[in-house]
């Protein structure tokens, strides 16, 4: 596994959860492409409410018409890697924003990973052993 500490770029993208690709929800085929082009990990955080460029609100309030919750999608890693990856997006994403961000990774550290606890044998924190 790739190891990623120190400074790295934060990539949000912000859609609608109705938003598509081929039929399938867009923020699902940015994950999926993230993961194919080897970044550290992607994220989809959805909204209880927002709007954009629209200026249309969308809410999850329970008497509002608008179900099109607002989505972000974050990945980080390098900024290498992060810019190779941004050409993906300008053919995805056709409506909602983009931004990047200068971050620093302090932990990045998968599961059960060698060392680590949870693995087999290994001891966690509080001295018990995880199979």
């Amino acid at each position: 596994m790739t190891r990623l500490t120190g400074r790295a770029l934060r990539l949000t993208v912000y859609i609608g959860e109705d938003d598509s690709w081929h039929h399938k929800p867009l923020y699902t085929e940015i994950v999926h492409r993230a993961h194919r082009a080897g970044l550290a990990g992607a994220s989809v955080f959805r909204g209880v409410e927002g709007f954009g460029a629209s200026s249309r609100i969308h809410t999850s309030r329970l008497l509002s018409l608008s179900e099109d919750l607002p989505v972000a999608v974050v990945v980080v890693d390098t900024e290498e890697r992060v810019r190779a990856f941004l050409p993906q997006l300008d053919e995805l994403v056709t409506e909602g924003l983009v931004t990047l961000d200068d971050c620093e990774v302090i932990r990045y550290v998968g599961r059960n990973e060698p060392g680590e606890p949870g693995e087999p044998g290994e001891s966690d924190a509080k001295g018990k052993n995880s199979l």
